[in-house]
């Protein structure tokens, strides 16, 4: 796989379609937001129809794996994967 980086947007896309898979909904049900906390890492709350759901760093990595398969149809388990936070960009995925 290429080298890839994933914008904000696209970490939000990610994982409101894992979201999506886990609860069988519809991606466009499920709102995303990111968090980074110096002492705890990242983390995201998903929010759906009937409840909530807390990600960890791992479960976006996760996400972000499902994405690969699903959407640019290559291999996710070769995929090296980084969640960075830029001050310009938010928070953003690179994979190699």
């Amino acid at each position: 796989m290429e080298k890839l980086t994933m914008d904000e947007q696209d970490v939000t896309n990610a994982i409101c379609l894992y979201v999506a898979d886990e609860k069988h909904i519809e991606p466009r049900h499920v709102e995303v937001e990111l968090a980074y906390d110096d002492q705890l890492g990242f983390s995201a709350e998903a929010y759906y129809e009937r409840g909530k759901m807390s990600l960890s760093h791992h479960q976006m990595i996760q996400a972000i794996r499902f994405w690969i398969d699903e959407t640019l149809d290559e291999d996710p388990s070769s995929a090296a994967i980084r969640l960075e936070l830029d001050d310009v960009q938010g928070i953003i995925a690179n994979i190699r």
